[in-house]
């Protein structure tokens, strides 16, 4: 199969009939073998009737329902576990991605060799307060923190080689940290795409500010996990040694003035209490990373690697690769 479309959604039944109809238009255009993976997650209104109807006219489309709102990031997850197209798009339903897009994404994928396309929706129809400039500073910072260079780190519209989303897994606020996911388990060859940037038809976005706050603190999640995920001492273990030596001096400071210079009410001096606490701050630190080495080391993904390839191997070998299991009972 050449590609797999997810669409994640929630309240947007006045928008899925054009959608798919472009999305099918597309795709017999180009002769692409394709499905259209639906993630309704807890919409409150028809949709899922919606995608009921349409997988009813076209065996191509396939859809999800999740009992409850979950979020983007468990939608796109979920999607991820479906798919089986040798390309993964993943797209939003509100028609603002154009689906002209993807016989260009695929081609940058299985021609170009890129592991990852992220669109890049150069002109925004958005509002340029709330949304525009909030998203600018954001690509700035992930940019800069991550060492990924997208101008839309946030776009919906991607194409990933299938082997991307099989490896990774996103959940919480992370779909908006995709590249930054991608990166850190080895996919560097990452580019974008100026793509269409269209006015939202119908309904209103389902996003509030709250997703900037929410975003920074994945975004910190991301960067550990990648960076530490394995070796929790590395991190905690340095910061309590080094809290620990400078209190440790702190202490000895005041120990020499009182015992060699005859100093008088050394504890009462503030510098005794900084002292006191960096040494406590060292030794908690210190056990964080104690017990955050004994939890990696009992967990099950503990020697989860990911194997881009085997030469001369004697039996087939299955790769580790952590996956999150397709939810069988509610797909459609």
């Amino acid at each position: 199969m050449n590609i797999s479309v997810i669409v994640p959604l929630k309240n947007e039944e006045e928008s899925l009939p054009e959608l798919i109809s472009w999305v099918e238009r597309v795709m017999d255009e180009h002769h692409f073998t394709y499905e259209v993976w639906m993630v309704d997650d807890g919409s409150t209104d028809d949709s899922w009737h919606v995608i009921q109807q349409l997988a009813a006219k076209n065996p191509h489309i396939k859809g999800i329902k999740f009992q409850r709102n979950y979020g983007k990031s468990a939608a796109l997850n979920e999607g991820f576990a479906a798919a089986q197209g040798d390309v993964v798009i993943t797209m939003d339903a509100d028609l603002q991605d154009s689906p002209d897009e993807i016989p260009e994404l695929y081609r940058m994928i299985v021609e170009d060799g890129y592991d990852l396309v992220s669109g890049w929706k150069k002109k925004r129809y958005d509002n340029a307060i709330t949304k525009n400039l909030p998203s600018k500073l954001y690509n700035y910072t992930t940019t800069r923190m991550s060492g990924v260079k997208l101008h839309d780190m946030n776009c919906g519209l991607k194409s990933y080689r299938k082997k991307v989303v099989k490896s990774i897994e996103v959940y919480g606020e992370m779909h908006r940290y995709i590249p930054v996911i991608a990166k850190w388990n080895g996919f560097r060859n990452i580019g974008e795409k100026v793509v269409e940037h269209r006015a939202r038809k119908y309904g209103v976005t389902k996003f509030g500010l709250e997703r900037f706050i929410n975003g920074f603190l994945d975004l910190a999640t991301i960067m550990f996990i990648s960076k530490f995920g394995k070796r929790p001492m590395h991190l905690f273990g340095a910061l309590g040694v080094l809290s620990f030596f400078i209190g440790f001096v702190i202490a000895a400071y005041l120990a020499i003035a009182k015992i060699f210079f005859y100093k008088v009410n050394m504890t009462d001096r503030p510098l005794f209490y900084l002292g006191l606490l960096c040494m406590i701050i060292g030794s908690q630190l210190f056990l964080t990373g104690f017990i955050g080495e004994l939890v990696t080391r009992n967990a099950s993904e503990r020697n989860h690697y990911l194997v881009e390839e085997r030469m001369n191997h004697a039996q087939p070998v299955t790769d580790n690769i952590i996956q999150a299991p397709v939810l069988k009972d509610r797909l459609l």
